[in-house]
């Protein structure tokens, strides 16, 4: 089976995770989402696509939630005492994957192929891609004004409230060599227990990844980042608040209109009647270890079945 999979970083990882319990990994490809990333250094940081290297080839920090595992700090501290900064963190590890990127995108080769190089090398299966090569940026409208996402997300953390999001870089963004070839070959397009609005929201951006699935013809199925109206971690239970007027499923699914045939969600939040056309699916869709994983995998893919 062909899956291609819409993802945002650790949410997203995790369904990834289950889904390549359930079906040959070589089948899946996991589309990236591209707009957090940020210049740190001099170095093109991918918070979204690293997590995804790092979960999906067993090199994650699960005790911190981001980041690789058997940190260490030193260069920050050190870029620290001579006054550079330092408030978006990056560990020693994770510096050696920025520098081999710098290196690989000074030589001219497309960030698609870097990402996929280095999936290979940490032993990952599936293929990994960013939504696009192009530059793409993610911008949040606060009442304190415009900031750039990691400012916002981290820096702020995410404390001041979303008036809206925009994607510098949209307009004239094409999709990365190979992702509309897995949308168009892939029996069921998936779009994981991530941010609507800020990490799914960037790669809908790219016009033609959306127009791809908008016109599938094939299921496509979501996965409400959401637990009884409540963010699992992260701001997104109050930017579909302020941005979709509520936390139900009918919100998330209004994120979608016209992308999704059906729509994986909690139990916790009971049976509400979601738009026309699109099937509920209620399910326990916490993830805490590959058995919970899996069931959330299991309920995409057999919704998937049932629409066929």
């Amino acid at each position: 089976m062909r899956v291609a999979v819409l993802s945002g970083g650790v949410g997203g990882a995790r369904f990834v995770q289950g889904l390549l319990d359930a079906v040959e990994p070589s089948g899946v490809t996991v589309i990236a989402n591209v707009g957090d990333d940020l210049e740190v250094y001099g170095l093109h940081v991918s918070p979204d696509v690293d997590t995804l290297l790092y979960t999906l080839g067993g090199e994650a920090d699960l005790e911190r939630g981001w980041g690789r595992r058997d940190e260490t700090w030193r260069a920050r501290e050190t870029a620290t005492e001579l006054g550079a900064e330092t408030w978006f963190q990056l560990g020693d590890r994770d510096l050696g994957l920025h520098l081999a990127r710098r290196e690989a995108l000074d030589r001219g080769e497309p960030f698609s192929a870097i990402t996929e190089r280095f999936a290979r090398r940490l032993g990952i299966e599936a293929r990994i891609l960013p939504a696009t090569n192009d530059r793409l940026r993610t911008w949040i409208a606060t009442g304190d004004g415009e900031l750039s996402f990691q400012e916002w997300f981290v820096l702020h953390r995410h404390e001041p409230e979303v008036q809206g999001v925009r994607f510098e870089g949209a307009e004239t963004a094409t999709a990365a060599p190979g992702v509309l070839e897995a949308i168009a070959e892939a029996d069921l397009i998936a779009i994981g227990p991530s941010n609507p609005f800020v990490s799914i929201g960037p790669i809908l951006a790219v016009g033609e990844i959306r127009a791809a699935i908008h016109t599938r013809q094939v299921p496509s199925v979501a996965v409400s980042p959401l637990i009884g109206g409540k963010a699992v971690k992260g701001p997104a239970d109050r930017m579909l608040r302020n941005l979709a007027g509520g936390t139900g499923p009918e919100q998330v699914a209004s994120c979608y209109k016209g992308l999704i045939d059906a729509l994986v969600y909690d139990e916790a939040d009971g049976d509400v009647p979601l738009p026309d056309g699109v099937r509920p699916i209620v399910s326990s869709t916490l993830m805490t270890d590959a058995a919970s994983r899996r069931r959330v995998a299991d309920a995409a893919l057999e919704a998937a079945a049932a629409l066929r």
